[in-house]
């Protein structure tokens, strides 16, 4: 038990971290835009500079837990976790860069638990029950919803949000297969240290397909590669303000973990769509479509009701990764 979770008010604090979790986060998804689509600035490269700032600033935590927590008999799969955990964040800073509304990112992202499900039935020999597969389908019925599946404004990038919750899904199986002998600290400080060499990775093979495949087979915004130069002006000062938030929500996520358990910050967390909602209407003047909102409450509820049976079974471990 930490510190923090054995305090009286620990409730209380939990959730205003992850209140600020939601804030946080809420910023980096209206920066990301502003970077990628408003700028033009490669959303490669905006991905990996975020997460070399973001490191930066969790060095501080990195030490605390010592590089001894590194002593592990799961090297690959710790490096497979991180690079789906990367890729997934590729694909969602993709989805910004090719225009894709804030209200559609968030909610598309959110149906990350039914791959959970998908991957721990498959992978881990969980048998879910009737009521989790009833979730499940209510829950890509409200994401059909929200991408608007079959209208005009449905495009090919309204799934890239769907390829980032399912890399995200993957990581979290992942996690549950090596929580079974991985120490909490281990599972983290390798996300910490991981994350930010794979975004590299990434960027460096998107750079070698620019450079072999045939002009436009890859999509516009992704043509011009990724030479891990920082943009100057605007740009880079929106760049560094972007992994100092990033951090900073990271250690909130951490904290809000530490305070209280997942289920009953579960609620908290899920402000984020409203949240991003409202902002990207705000700041950015995107206003969500009709089917929006049926298919968010659907969506919505569907993750919440997994999350809260999955965590009432003991099968989840939350993280700050």
């Amino acid at each position: 038990m930490s510190q923090i979770s054995s305090t009286p008010n620990a409730p209380v604090l939990g959730a205003l971290f992850m209140l600020g979790a939601g804030i946080t986060f809420a910023i980096t998804n209206l920066l990301t835009p502003t970077i990628t689509y408003g700028m033009g600035v490669p959303s490669t490269a905006v991905v990996f500079w975020q997460y070399v700032i973001a490191t930066v600033f969790a060095l501080p935590l990195i030490f605390r837990i010592g590089l001894g927590a590194l002593k592990t008999r799961h090297p690959i799969w710790h490096e497979a976790r991180a690079f789906l955990s990367s890729l997934g964040v590729q694909f969602f800073a993709f989805g910004f860069a090719s225009g894709v509304p804030v209200w559609q990112m968030v909610a598309l992202s959110m149906t990350g638990p039914f791959f959970i499900l998908a991957g721990a039935t498959l992978f881990l020999g969980e048998r879910p029950s009737a009521q989790r597969i009833g979730a499940t389908i209510v829950g890509f019925i409200g994401a059909l919803m929200v991408a608007q599946l079959g209208t005009e404004q449905f495009t090919l990038a309204s799934l890239l949000p769907v390829l980032a919750a399912a890399c995200w899904g993957t990581v979290s199986v992942i996690t549950k297969y090596l929580s079974r002998d991985e120490a909490p600290e281990s599972l983290t400080l390798y996300m910490l240290v991981l994350i930010t060499p794979n975004h590299f990775l990434i960027g460096l093979v998107l750079g070698i397909a620019v450079a072999v495949l045939p002009a436009g087979v890859l999509p516009a915004s992704l043509a011009t590669g990724f030479d891990f130069v920082l943009p100057g002006g605007d740009a880079l000062w929106l760049i560094l303000l972007l992994g100092a938030i990033t951090a900073a929500a990271q250690y909130c996520i951490s904290l809000a973990y530490k305070a209280a358990d997942a289920t009953y910050l579960q609620p908290f967390d899920d402000l984020k769509l409203p949240l991003n909602t409202l902002l990207g209407w705000i700041v950015l003047a995107q206003v969500p479509a009709i089917w929006f909102w049926p298919g968010a409450l659907l969506i919505l509820l569907a993750s919440s009701y997994i999350l809260w049976s999955e965590t009432d079974r003991g099968k989840t471990r939350p993280l700050a990764a």
